[in-house]
Formats: C-alpha cells, sequence, structure tokens
C-alpha cells in the first residue's frame, strides 16, 4: 500500500465510530430479513457481514449461476452464486445479497424478490 493510502486510512480511523457502523449494519440486515421473511427464499443467519445468504431450493432448480444470472437479467436484482468461492464449484442452491445498499434499495430488491 502506498503511504498516501496509509494515511487517508488512518485519519479516516481516528473519526470512524466504529459502533455506529456496526449498528447501522445490523438495522440493514434486519430490516432486509424482515422484507424477505414472507417470501419463498431461505434465509440463513448471518452475523458480522453485509452479506444475507438464502437457498432458493423451493423456487428453482437451476443451479446457483443459472439463477444468478436469472435474477439479475429477469428482475433486476444482483445477487453472488455461493459455488464460486468454492475450489470444485460445489453448487448448494445458494446466493449471497449485499445488504450496504440504501434503505431504497433494499426496499425495491425485497419487492422484486417476493414476486419470485
Amino acid at each position: 500500500m502506498n503511504s498516501y493510502s496509509q494515511h487517508v486510512i488512518s485519519a479516516y480511523l481516528d473519526v470512524v465510530d466504529f459502533n455506529e457502523i456496526s449498528k447501522m449494519y445490523l438495522q440493514k440486515r434486519n430490516l432486509f430479513q424482515d422484507l424477505l421473511k414472507d417470501s419463498r427464499f431461505e434465509l440463513l443467519p448471518c452475523e458480522g457481514t453485509y452479506f444475507q445468504v438464502v437457498n432458493y431450493k423451493e423456487i428453482s432448480t437451476k443451479n446457483d449461476v443459472d439463477f444468478a444470472k436469472e435474477l439479475t437479467t429477469n428482475h433486476g436484482v444482483a445477487s453472488i452464486p455461493i459455488s464460486v468461492f468454492y475450489k470444485n464449484a460445489t453448487d448448494k442452491q445458494m446466493l449471497r445479497f449485499c445488504f450496504a445498499k440504501t434503505d431504497e434499495t433494499l426496499i425495491a430488491a425485497a419487492d422484486k424478490l417476493r414476486k419470485i
């Protein structure tokens, strides 16, 4: 890392309140989970992250890469297929959604996902 970046990060660490950031992400996670609780997606527990992992086995038999593409193309919601993190591309019909977004974006995405 270059020295300029180190100085900027150092200054940021002096002014950021990590407790507030943690609370913010907890609120976003809870909002997203609450919005999806009546959907056909199975929400897996998530702590210490800004990604919600879901299982979609009740919705589709497609592999996770194809289903993620379908969500993006047909429904306008981006997700990350979990299989891309496995060395052998193990498909468990799971996706992850990033909830580090504005509340408006989360509400709009959840509205689309609940209709699937």
